[in-house]
């Protein structure tokens, strides 16, 4: 829909801000034999895995196939494990695109900017198509080329040498930059192409069906918001007497040494049946605990 449209916009203008910033602040070849290679591939793929990462970790869907458990009474057929087995693969292609809309557009970016790719690479270009010196020996000729990426470092009756090198892998890096831009287009386009080919939904329908899942999840979390809120005030006012915000409160209650440590400390979800769950401490106290004790009114002294 739009809004994931808009969604993968954001997300890949805020990789390019981001790549530019990190370019301009820390990148600097370290022009060394052996370093180049490790150094700018580093620049390359460790930021693209850490925002592919990222990408799955702040989908919900990730979680929503992580955590999803079938019943263990629920008996389940070749059938139904098909059509699991297709949903799930769905949904992995589904996280996985909107995952790779960062990682690629750092690849694309970063290859097109061409930086990181000349530092990389530069010690393994064919020094003797620009008539370098022949008696050079191999190492002597890497060391050199290795110190291409710094102009400061190149020999002046190198630096024309070192511009044409530097402007061929420019071209280079450029070139895979738009040709990952052109396949990630390409591919993405004969996804959708397929997924519509292969829809049982006509294009109004699915259209209708994609408003209906985004309403329904939409009113659910409005919903999930203000039962967990009604439910965690039924174990507020039980431990201190009243509901915050409540007007004219005539008492309140005064918890315990004993209370005040039963809900303190680090809270786990604990099982407490097949069916239901403690959420917190306070939560436990109010199912166990009778909400005896002292009781203040709220107009006398203490």
């Amino acid at each position: 829909g739009k809004e994931v449209i808009i969604a993968n916009a954001i997300i890949a203008i805020l990789t390019i801000g981001g790549q530019q910033l990190f370019s301009f602040f820390t990148f600097s070849c370290p022009c060394h034999v052996g370093q180049n290679l490790i150094y700018g591939l580093a620049f390359l793929g460790v930021p693209a895995l850490i925002l592919l990462i990222v990408g799955y970790a702040l989908n919900n869907q990730t979680w929503r196939l992580v955590t999803g458990k079938r019943s263990h009474f629920e008996k389940v057929t070749t059938s139904d494990q098909l059509l699991k087995c297709k949903l799930i693969c769905f949904v992995l292609c589904s996280i996985t695109g909107r995952a790779l809309v960062a990682p690629v557009t750092w690849l694309a970016v970063t290859l097109i900017n061409g930086s990181y790719y000349v530092c990389a690479v530069s010690e393994y270009v064919p020094m003797y198509y620009y008539g370098a010196n022949p008696n050079v020996t191999a190492s002597e000729r890497r060391r050199i080329l290795a110190t291409f990426p710094c102009s400061q470092l190149v020999p002046p009756e190198m630096t024309r040498t070192r511009d044409e090198v530097i402007l061929l892998l420019r071209y280079q890096s450029q070139v895979a930059g738009w040709l990952l831009i052109a396949v990630v287009v390409i591919t993405v386009f004969l996804s959708y192409c397929l997924a519509s080919c292969f829809s049982p939904l006509s294009f109004l329908h699915f259209r209708y069906w994609s408003s209906y899942v985004h309403n329904e999840q939409e009113l659910f979390d409005e919903a999930t918001e203000q039962h967990s809120r009604l439910y965690a005030m039924q174990h507020v006012r039980k431990f201190f007497g009243f509901v915050p915000g409540s007007e004219n409160v005539k008492e309140i209650r005064i918890p315990s040494l004993r209370e005040w440590q039963a809900i303190s400390g680090l809270a786990f979800l604990k099982q407490v049946d097949e069916e239901h769950y403690d959420y917190s401490l306070l939560h436990d106290w109010a199912l166990k605990e009778r909400a005896n004790g002292r009781y203040l009114k709220t107009d006398e002294d203490p």
